[in-house]
């Protein structure tokens, strides 16, 4: 390899970068968009949820019970005289559950014995369902120790849980998602900075002329390579500068450990962008390829939403083909656990010989010819 060919090569293409806004756009526009898109629209947290309070005999103890929900940031209640009205609110979409309280409620709360919440939820979403009802306990908890409290008297329970969540104590879904939205965001970002920058080559015909140039094949890659994969970081930077600022997301382990981490996944993302170019030599057909061959997969089997133990069999083996997988692993053990190094060491083995992999058959299907 000739270095004084290598570095022509590579100003010919930070020429061309400054020249066409477009790749500039791909490594620092889209990051940037996508982030503050997925960032503000997907999260798996429930504030706000709409709920109805119904009680069928309004006593001071039902309201010292409601007022529970009306201080909550997770629920916005709303009060109806009966059942009925009530009713019809949830199968209008207007709230998301109904909380009942019967008309012996105050009676068996005064007495000391069972006083009865009926909780209705909509299950059309399950998961939202299930982190309602949650709440409900939680509110239903809280309630009790209160009371208990007022009445000089200690809180008896069949069971005294004490939980401790580790690595992530703020129960933020923030937290968790914004670094595996780095990891599927940079898939994307990463193929397309290649595929469709060369393929774009192709369509101009000056493929042709670098082919018929002295440059030889690993040459032409090499130089192609090293001016994206520095935009490529510079769009990295970009989205952690964004997470951990403007979505507050702790950085726990080491910095530098994540830039080395990164640049192994860009030049996994690179490798795969490069092989679809050498495939597909039109920019439509190459960027639809990127699309459902990097983004889609990263996004649905990295992890990064879907729990990976949770599919069956089949498709928890593809999971180890997708690059993200091992990122997302990463990122999310650097963000909130730390330098976990038996994580952080196998997640990136995969990498290195995933960058191998692709890098290794572009270069074997690549030659200076035109067929």
């Amino acid at each position: 390899m000739n270095g004084e060919r290598l570095l022509a090569l590579m100003r010919k293409e930070m020429l061309q970068i400054v020249r066409d806004p477009s790749s500039i756009a791909i490594a620092f526009v889209m990051p940037l968009f996508l982030l503050l898109l997925f960032g503000y629209g997907v999260s798996l947290d429930a504030r706000h949820v709409p709920i109805a309070l119904v009680a069928s005999h309004p006593t001071p103890q039902t309201s010292a019970f409601f007022a529970g929900f009306q201080g909550s940031p997770y629920f916005n209640p709303r009060l109806y005289p009966d059942m009925p009205l009530a009713r019809r609110a949830l199968m209008g979409r207007d709230v998301d559950g109904i909380v009942w309280l019967r008309a012996d409620f105050s009676r068996g709360t005064l007495q000391g014995a069972a006083a009865p919440v009926s909780v209705i939820v909509n299950g059309v979403n399950a998961n939202n369902a299930r982190i309602i009802e949650g709440y409900v306990q939680g509110v239903w908890a809280s309630w009790l120790a209160t009371q208990a409290q007022r009445r000089g008297s200690p809180l008896i329970l069949p069971v005294d849980v004490r939980s401790r969540v580790w690595f992530n104590p703020a129960l933020r879904s923030h937290d968790y998602l914004v670094p595996g939205l780095i990891a599927v965001i940079m898939t994307l970002i990463g193929a397309l900075l290649t595929a469709l920058v060369v393929a774009r080559e192709w369509e101009r015909g000056t493929m042709e002329a670098l082919m018929a140039s002295p440059a030889t094949m690993a040459e032409i890659l090499v130089g192609k390579l090293i001016p994206y994969f520095l935009l490529g970081m510079g769009g990295m930077g970009i989205t952690l500068v964004l997470a951990m600022g403007l979505f507050s997301v702790p950085l726990v382990g080491s910095f530098w450990v994540l830039v080395l981490c990164s640049a192994l996944f860009l030049m996994t993302a690179l490798g795969m962008g490069l092989l679809i170019s050498t495939i597909a030599k039109n920019q439509f057909v190459a960027g639809m390829i990127a699309l459902v061959a990097t983004y889609l997969p990263a996004f649905i089997l990295s992890g990064f939403i879907f729990d990976i133990h949770s599919m069956p069999w089949p498709i928890r083996a593809v999971t180890h083909l997708i690059a993200a997988r091992y990122f997302v692993s990463i990122l999310q053990t650097l963000f909130l656990a730390g330098d976990v190094w038996p994580v952080i060491a196998r997640n990136s083995g995969a990498l290195v010989l995933i960058a191998a992999f692709f890098l290794a058959l572009v270069a074997r299907i690549s030659r200076k010819r035109l067929d």
